[in-house]
């Protein structure tokens, strides 16, 4: 067994992989809280049953835990299952709408024949709860919008979907070509759906529903020219509402927002009922799934002892993704912060003098400051000079046995002067 060697699919972050890391968290965070979103912690173990979304999440992307209670339980393969858990059994009751944020990791199986091992992601997202109409839809994608363009994006699309109309479209297949036609859309696979033994004009309307991609109002007019029920049609018109009302507001805005309607996008998982969406890079890096998420109007109720239920929607923002992205610029920091001081205790009598003196430059200095205790021992002064230089620390303070402080700039950068 190979100890030294994290277990398969996980990974370490180390100290720069963690202040980047961080960084576009707390640019994420800042965007959230400025649209009036309430930060909520949720378990990372859950039951199964509780995960699995009445059926909407496969079990098999589940990494179950059997507890000494032979209780099935499970890592949160994404969070907006246990947040609709959490909102409807401890949050009765509240005044909506909710608007929830979050930053967590979840854990997947990787799908079977996948080149990729990973089994652990870290997500930053939000969902509003008991809001349902356009407005709120319009809200979620202009927060994602929001996100992308403050933490530096360049290069990016979003692709607009409503998944109950896609369903919808796809009941005349009979099953299990249903199910397998929905799969070659959602992997863009059209000789997949070529070479299906269909009826012709099944085949067809499979091949017009793959096609179904491009500018939003092009895409309306072409779902518009098909047999539509009127339900069909209430979907596909508050489609074309929502689009409307984001390119009002980015001709309002003089912005330009990247839209393309995509009716053959098919979510991961499949408590979604309405709009659904992905926010994808086309930058040097690649194609890269920055984002996703969607409308469930029905997921909440699973969870309510009396089946009631309220709408909700949300996305998630994957960050091992925006990371990529965005190591190709400048934004990111390209090494750790400095500490600010070095404090060395002339010797091993002036210990404790040298703590007490670091405290006080912590706690005392009106903004954070970085200090470091020297724990090596102190021939010269210069050696100690010699690692503060080697570790890009400014000031440098030389605590004697007498409690006699002398202080010294190491290096022309600008650090907090001594209480």
């Amino acid at each position: 067994m190979a100890i030294h060697q994290p277990p398969t699919g996980a990974r370490d972050l180390l100290p720069l992989d963690v202040a980047q890391k961080h960084w576009i968290e707390t640019k994420l965070q800042d965007v959230f809280q400025r649209w009036g979103y309430q930060w909520i912690v949720t378990s990372t173990l859950e039951r199964v049953d509780a995960l699995v979304a009445g059926g909407s999440v496969r079990r098999d992307k589940v990494i179950q835990i059997y507890d000494s209670e032979s209780e099935d339980l499970g890592l949160r393969p994404e969070l907006t299952a246990s947040i609709a858990r959490a909102a409807v059994t401890r949050m009765a009751g509240v005044t909506h709408p909710q608007r929830l944020c979050y930053s967590a990791n979840v854990f997947r199986k990787p799908p079977k024949g996948s080149a990729s091992r990973q089994q652990e992601f870290f997500q930053s997202g939000v969902e509003l709860l008991g809001a349902g109409g356009v407005a709120a839809d319009v809200e979620v994608l202009l927060l994602l919008t929001d996100c992308l363009e403050r933490s530096g994006v360049a290069d990016w699309h979003l692709l607009l979907s409503e998944a109950g109309l896609t369903r919808s479209l796809l009941e005349p297949f009979p099953q299990p070509w249903r199910d397998r036609v929905r799969s070659a859309m959602a992997r863009l696979d059209r000789l997949a759906i070529e070479a299906m033994p269909l009826d012709p004009a099944l085949r067809d309307r499979a091949l017009i529903l793959f096609d179904l991609r491009g500018r939003p109002m092009d895409v309306i007019q072409q779902v518009g020219q098909l047999d539509l029920t009127p339900d069909q049609q209430a979907m596909l018109d508050r489609l074309k509402t929502t689009v409307d009302l984001l390119q009002d507001y980015g001709r309002a805005t003089e912005q330009t927002l990247p839209i393309v309607l995509d009716l053959s996008l098919i979510q991961t998982f499949d408590y979604y009922t309405g709009i659904v969406f992905e926010a994808i890079s086309s930058a040097d890096t690649g194609h890269e799934i920055l984002g996703q998420g969607g409308r469930y109007d029905q997921l909440l109720g699973l969870y309510d002892p009396d089946g009631n239920s309220y709408p909700g929607i949300g996305f998630c923002l994957n960050l091992e993704p925006l990371h990529r992205v965005l190591s190709s610029g400048e934004r990111l920091p390209n090494q750790l912060p400095a500490s600010d001081w070095l404090v060395v205790p002339a010797g091993p009598r002036a210990r404790a003098a040298a703590f007490v003196y670091a405290r006080r430059l912590r706690t005392e200095a009106p903004s954070l400051i970085r200090v470091e205790l020297d724990l090596q021992p102190t021939v010269t002064r210069e050696s100690a000079r010699d690692r503060a230089r080697a570790r890009r620390i400014g000031r440098l303070a030389w605590v004697q046995e007498d409690g006699v402080i002398e202080t010294e700039t190491i290096t022309k950068r600008k650090g907090p002067e001594a209480p």
